[in-house]
């Protein structure tokens, strides 16, 4: 690229790290309370302990998997039609791909991974935006993606 991404888009500036950990806070709180229900679901096949694979076994995998399953379609579904979730929407945040279209399902699923890779390194990804010249994080360069602020309407 020889131009940088801000200047493909004018008008819509990159989300800063604060703005973007406070629209995560936000949709963590919401991706628990799912979480929570699911859990609630599996309480009554064991007969409200905890799922351990000692005790439950193969059930303890199917929860985890259920869990990750819960995570990917709740970024997916809000992405892919909105390009915003609940929590990126109150902080006025929408994430778009490099050429300005919405996500691909394909999109999510890196886009999800490379992001986790950006939180298990002390947040090393989000950090780097302070230093980016476009203001990406590690994640928003590996995926060609990128989270612009929207105007006040």
């Amino acid at each position: 690229m020889s131009e940088s991404v801000s200047s493909e888009r004018a008008g819509l500036p990159s989300a800063g790290v604060l703005r973007r950990l406070g629209a995560m806070f936000y949709d963590l709180l919401l991706v628990l309370a799912v979480m929570m229900v699911a859990t609630a679901a599996f309480l009554p096949l064991t007969g409200g302990e905890a799922i351990t694979s000692d005790r439950y076994g193969a059930w303890e995998y199917a929860y985890r998997v259920l869990l990750l399953v819960i995570v990917i379609l709740f970024f997916g579904l809000f992405w892919t039609r909105r390009g915003q979730t609940l929590g990126m929407a109150a902080w006025r945040l929408r994430l778009e791909r490099e050429d300005g279209a919405a996500l691909t399902w394909a999109d999510v699923i890196k886009r999800l991974a490379a992001a986790t890779v950006s939180l298990v390194l002390a947040l090393a990804g989000y950090w780097w935006i302070w230093i980016d010249r476009d203001k990406l994080a590690w994640h928003d360069r590996w995926t060609r993606t990128r989270v612009v602020v929207l105007p006040k309407k």
